[in-house]
């Protein structure tokens, strides 16, 4: 397990040897985390690693990086919580970038490179009146493992991409110092560097490519992201098109 990181003193570790999810983890100890303070929880396994609408997420022991981080940003509307979801996405990309070209984020927060996904993220926001009242980030990057067997259509590994074995703890460290800044930013109502960060980093920015939604397959340009979250394309034939997450997929090659 990971316990020897270089952060400062916002943060608590958690180090796991084998946990059925590590969001879940931290929703079972949310009484006895700080308020002031971010913990990361970081297992070397995850029997039932969770992705988005309850898929789960393939990765041998001891290979990948698997981690969640739980923070209290009352500060935060619910209508703005789509900024924790860019900054968490923004921190991961950011550090890949420093081990290979074509990192990008596909909306709303997978990571891919170049065609393929090499790191999925679940976010569980509790709200409590206007604001949140908690946050549970949780992240599987796949640093080390040189083989997929499940039926995941696209995935990849770091090692696959730089050919080389990579330090799981190096990467851990250096996402969550970029998370902190970003959160502090956040923190401090500069938010228009986050927007402007994101939609740069985004997958397929540039040009037409395939979706499909509830009436069929078309193409589309992405326009932006609103600050809710909704993805704004463009068709072919220049209408506008608004979609809500699972509203709309991207099709992969």
């Amino acid at each position: 397990m990971i316990k020897n990181l270089i952060l400062s003193d916002y943060w608590k570790v958690i180090g796991l040897d084998e946990i059925d999810s590590t969001n879940d983890y931290l929703r079972n100890h949310t009484n006895e985390l700080s308020d002031s303070k971010f913990t990361v929880a970081n297992a070397d396994f995850q029997i039932s690693g969770k992705g988005q609408t309850g898929n789960c997420w393939e990765s041998s022991p001891q290979k990948n990086l698997l981690f969640s981080i739980f923070c209290r940003p009352t500060f935060l509307p619910a209508n703005m919580q789509f900024y924790l979801s860019q900054i968490i996405s923004l921190s991961i990309k950011e550090t890949l970038d420093t081990f290979t070209k074509d990192i990008s984020i596909k909306w709303p927060n997978d990571i891919y490179w170049k065609e393929k996904k090499i790191c999925g993220i679940l976010i569980e926001n509790d709200v409590l009146g206007k604001n949140i009242s908690q946050c549970i980030l949780g992240a599987g990057v796949n640093i080390n493992q040189e083989t997929f067997t499940s039926d995941a259509p696209n995935p990849v590994s770091l090692r696959q991409i730089t050919k080389k074995e990579e330090s799981i703890e190096l990467i851990l460290n250096n996402i969550l110092n970029r998370f902190e800044i970003y959160y502090k930013n956040l923190q401090e109502g500069e938010i228009e560097n986050i927007r402007k960060q994101y939609n740069y980093a985004l997958f397929r920015k540039n040009g037409f490519f395939p979706y499909q939604d509830k009436d069929g397959l078309f193409y589309a340009r992405i326009v932006r992201i609103e600050p809710s979250g909704v993805l704004v394309l463009k068709d072919e034939s220049g209408k506008i098109k608004n979609y809500a997450f699972k509203e709309v997929s991207f099709i992969l090659k």
